[in-house]
């Protein structure tokens, strides 16, 4: 019998169909944000009811959201990762059979109403939010025959909305052949797909095959779409096959995520625990150049050698040099009074801007605790240089 799930859930109202307008991708964020929070501390004392708030709110997104603005990519990184991480309250929740019968209804159904694939982080995980085998078997063979005939159309194109929660069943059955014959009666290879088919190879033990078939995908003169996920999958494969080196200049530093410099460093060396992070330095600055823009990162890394041979790259950027200068004038004046000079060269080569008077108000030479004297900028600007100030004259 089913529980009793009923709760008043705060996130509702404001989660209505229609509730934000073409300019509503901030306020949909915040939204998102609360009920992950309400989600989050109803789990502490009932998960079960924890579970039904993820359902209730997947279900919200897409009417709640259709008439907002997504060109940005804003929105939809946003669901994305709300759901990456209600995933696994609704996947380990103690719900018995019933339960998630009535889950995976409802949120098929919502998977079919949706228009923008908000829920597709929810339909890849789709036969483990199902976990009951009655359940899982019953949505894998549901619309089975409806997709192998779309993908066995080649003259045209058909969208089937439930294929990926249908691939996602059919490897949490483990009807693994049958998968890999439905993927590979596709017209077009795509990793959404062939995901799934690589992970039911690997659950065979054919973990070769799954590598060859997911580093194809990535043999094109053209990225593909995810190729960064694809790159993961074979990177995660040779770490475990012994082969961490050859991982490492694969994909691990071709493929670094982040969205600075100093991310994608970051990101490689918590990868790579066991390597030298000057070593990933150096190697993912000869990798992708631009020797300027690595400055900062080199500095966070406290390896100032290269962070100094980065600040004399013409692309390191002046206002960053200033604040790095500043910063460590009194533990390193030499490297300081090095950045000083480089930023002050690249000002005089008309790259950055220059600093206005009540930016230098605070700055102090390398070499004295005396702050500038303010009353020879009369006629001039100051330009703060690494704490160290100095006046460029124009004279009227």
């Amino acid at each position: 019998m089913a529980r009793n799930t009923t709760h008043k859930w705060a996130f509702k109202p404001g989660m209505r169909a229609g509730a934000f307008g073409w300019r509503g991708t901030a306020k949909a964020t915040a939204r998102l944000k609360a009920a992950t929070r309400e989600i989050k501390a109803v789990r502490k004392s009932d998960p079960v009811v924890a579970g039904e708030g993820v359902i209730a709110l997947a279900e919200r997104i897409w009417p709640a959201f259709e008439h907002i603005d997504t060109s940005s990519g804003a929105l939809g990184t946003a669901v994305a990762r709300t759901l990456e991480d209600l995933a696994p309250i609704l996947i380990e929740a103690p719900a018995d059979e019933t339960t998630r019968a009535v889950w995976a209804e409802r949120l098929r159904r919502a998977i079919l109403d949706d228009g923008v694939d908000y829920l597709a982080p929810l339909a890849d995980r789709f036969g483990e939010i199902a976990k009951v085998p009655l359940v899982i078997n019953e949505h894998a063979d549901r619309d089975l025959d409806l997709i192998a005939a779309a993908w066995a159309d080649h003259a045209r194109f058909s969208h089937v909305p439930t294929a990926t929660l249908t691939l996602s069943c059919l490897l949490e059955a483990g009807h693994h052949e049958e998968l890999l014959a439905l993927v590979d009666s596709a017209r077009t290879r795509l990793w959404f797909h062939e995901k799934f088919a690589a992970e039911a190879l690997v659950r065979q033990d054919r973990e070769a095959e799954a590598l060859a078939r997911a580093v194809a995908l990535l043999e094109g003169e053209r990225m593909p779409p995810g190729y960064r996920a694809i790159a993961q999958f074979c990177e995660t494969l040779l770490i475990r096959q012994g082969k961490a080196h050859e991982a490492y200049a694969r994909y691990g530093v071709p493929m670094t995520a982040g969205g600075t410099w100093l991310a994608m460093w970051r990101d490689l060396v918590k990868r790579y625990p066991h390597r030298d992070p000057r070593r990933v330095l150096e190697d993912l600055m000869a990798h992708h150049g631009r020797k300027g823009k690595w400055f900062a990162t080199a500095k966070t890394a406290e390896t100032l050698d290269i962070a100094l041979d980065c600040a004399a790259d013409h692309e390191a950027a002046p206002a960053t040099l200033t604040r790095a200068g500043r910063d460590l004038a009194q533990k390193d004046p030499a490297f300081a009074a090095g950045v000083a000079l480089h930023s002050i060269k690249l000002l005089h080569a008309g790259r950055g801007y220059d600093a206005s008077p009540p930016s230098t108000s605070t700055t102090r030479s390398p070499t004295s605790s005396q702050p500038p004297d303010r009353s020879t900028a009369r006629h001039g600007r100051w330009i703060s240089c690494a704490g160290s100030p100095r006046m460029e004259a124009e004279m009227t």
